[in-house]
């Protein structure tokens, strides 16, 4: 089965908002990498990263939904949606590499921590790895999203 220009569409549009969005963010993720963020830098490079995860996410909803049909249902749907990205199934192959496991399921927690919590409880060396590697790690994520697009889809 080839792959459905419709999907690839939409998914090169989440694909270049979070690029737009990384790099209108370049001059503060740049600043938080210079010296420790005040409360309103970080709480603007929160929001990047909770919107960098948002947009992979929905990358990951739109390819579920078309092989798979439904999206999961459980409580915790954010989290089995990302695990389903690493797995092979009837009607796809692998979204993400298993080496991406890890960062993808950090930025994941802390997309949840920044929903359910107070600008003041974030913290800065909670953050600072995600912030420092989120243009690298971008490139990663869309390597494997162009290889699972370029490639048959089972």
């Amino acid at each position: 089965m080839k792959f459905d220009e419709t999907l690839k569409t939409k998914i090169l549009f989440e694909i270049s908002q979070i690029n737009k969005l990384l790099s209108d963010s370049k001059p503060l993720i740049d600043l938080c990498k210079l010296k420790v963020p005040d409360f309103v830098e970080l709480s603007a490079v929160a929001l990047v990263l909770h919107s960098f995860y948002n947009g992979i996410e929905n990358i990951l909803k739109l390819i579920t939904k078309f092989y798979d049909k439904k999206l999961p249902e459980a409580n915790k749907w954010h989290i089995e949606l990302l695990e389903s990205a690493f797995v092979s199934n009837e009607n796809r192959k692998q979204i993400f590499k298993l080496e991406e496991k890890e960062l993808l399921e950090e930025y994941l927690k802390f997309r949840h921590f920044v929903r359910h919590s107070y600008g003041f409880q974030l913290e800065w060396d909670r953050m600072e790895n995600l912030v420092s590697r989120v243009n690298n790690f971008w490139e990663i994520v869309k390597d494997n999203l162009t290889e699972f697009m370029n490639t048959t889809a089972q």
